[in-house]
C-alpha cells in the first residue's frame, strides 16, 4: 500500500515537470532542431530553389573539399580563431582588472582606478549599437582618403595614407579590429563580474606578501577567472566562425578584394542567393556546423583544470 502511495507521488511529481517541459522541447525541436536536419537533408541534394531537389548523396561535399574559396575562408577563420580571442580577452581582462582592482584598497575594500564608473560606460557602448551601424562608422574611419578619419590625419601629418579595406595584406586585420573594439566591453562586463567574486581578503594576503599588481594579475585574478575566461574563448571562437555582418557591409566586393577577408558564413550566403545553388550552401552550412562544435568541445577539453576553491 505504502509503496503503491510513494510510485502515485512519484509520476505525479514527474507528470508535474513534464507537463512544463513538454512546450519549450516542441518548440524547440521545431524551430531549432527541424531547420537543421532540413539543412543536412538539402545538403544531400541538388536545388536551385524551385522545383524537385535532386538527391546526389556526397557530391556536394566532395566538391566542397576540392573548392579553393572554401579553403580560403577556412584559413581565414584560423586567423579569426588566433587573434580574436587573444586580442580581445587581453584587453578586457587589462581594462576590468584596472576598472575594479587596480586603483589599490580604500577603506578595507579594493576599488578601480579613479573614474572607473564613466569608464564601463564607454568600454560597453559597442554592444547598443547594431553590428551594420558599426560596419557603416568604421567604413568612415578607414575611408581611403584625407576624409577617412585615420588617413585625415595622417594626411595631415604629411604622410601617405592607409589603404585598410582595398590592401588584401591589411584587410582581414582590419577587419578583426573592428570585431575586437565591438566585443572588448562586453568581456570587460563578464570579467568585471567575475572579479567581484574574488573575496578581497585573497587580495590583501597577496599584497602584505609583497605582490605587485602585476603579480596579482596573474598569480590571483587569471587563475580565479579561469572558468570565465573559458567560457569566453568558446563565445569568441563562435563569433569568429561567424563575423558575417562585419564582412558584408564593410569589406570591398563582400569578402574582398580577391577574397581576402570572405568567411564561410559569406559563401553560403553567395551560393545561396547570388548563385542559387542551396544544396551546395546548405553543405556549406553543414560544414560549419561541425566545425564550430568541434572547437568548442576541443577548447572545453583543453582548457579543463580542477577548479579553485576559496
Amino acid at each position: 500500500m505504502r509503496q503503491g502511495k510513494h510510485l502515485s507521488v512519484t509520476l505525479s511529481k514527474y507528470g508535474f515537470i513534464a507537463s512544463f517541459l513538454a512546450a519549450p522541447i516542441i518548440l524547440y525541436s521545431v524551430f531549432v532542431v527541424g531547420p537543421y536536419a532540413q539543412a543536412f537533408q538539402l545538403a544531400m541534394t541538388e536545388w536551385r530553389g524551385i522545383g524537385t531537389p535532386k538527391w546526389v548523396g556526397f557530391a556536394n561535399f566532395e566538391r566542397l573539399f576540392q573548392d579553393e574559396v572554401f579553403w580560403k575562408a577556412i584559413q581565414h577563420h584560423l586567423v579569426l580563431l588566433l587573434a580574436l580571442p587573444l586580442i580581445t580577452i587581453a584587453i578586457a581582462l587589462f581594462f576590468a582588472f584596472m576598472l575594479n582592482v587596480g586603483g589599490g584598497s580604500r577603506g578595507g575594500q579594493r576599488v578601480g582606478v579613479r573614474g572607473s564608473g564613466f569608464y564601463r560606460v564607454v568600454f560597453f557602448f559597442p554592444q547598443v549599437l547594431a553590428v551594420a551601424i558599426i560596419a557603416v562608422l568604421f567604413q568612415t574611419v578607414y575611408r581611403p582618403d584625407e576624409s577617412g578619419l585615420i588617413n585625415g590625419v595622417l594626411v595631415k601629418l604629411g604622410l601617405d595614407p592607409i589603404f585598410f579595406l582595398i590592401n588584401p595584406n591589411l584587410a582581414l586585420w582590419s577587419i578583426i579590429g573592428v570585431l575586437v573594439w565591438q566585443a572588448v566591453g562586453f568581456y570587460v562586463v563578464l570579467f568585471s563580474a567575475g572579479m567581484a567574486s574574488i573575496p578581497t581578503e585573497i587580495y590583501e594576503a597577496a599584497e602584505l606578501d609583497g605582490a605587485s599588481r602585476i603579480s596579482m594579475f596573474f598569480r590571483v585574478t587569471i587563475p580565479l577567472l579561469w572558468d570565465t575566461l573559458q567560457v569566453a574563448w568558446v563565445y569568441l571562437g563562435i563569433a569568429a566562425f561567424d563575423a558575417f555582418a562585419i564582412v558584408a557591409v564593410l569589406s570591398v566586393d563582400s569578402g574582398g578584394p580577391d577574397g581576402a577577408t570572405t568567411v564561410l558564413a559569406m559563401e553560403i550566403y553567395r551560393n545561396a542567393f547570388v548563385y542559387n545553388r542551396y544544396g551546395y550552401a546548405s553543405a556549406m552550412g553543414v560544414a560549419l556546423f561541425f566545425l564550430t562544435l568541434t572547437f568548442a568541445a576541443l577548447t572545453l577539453r583543453v582548457s579543463k583544470r580542477e577548479s579553485v576553491e576559496y
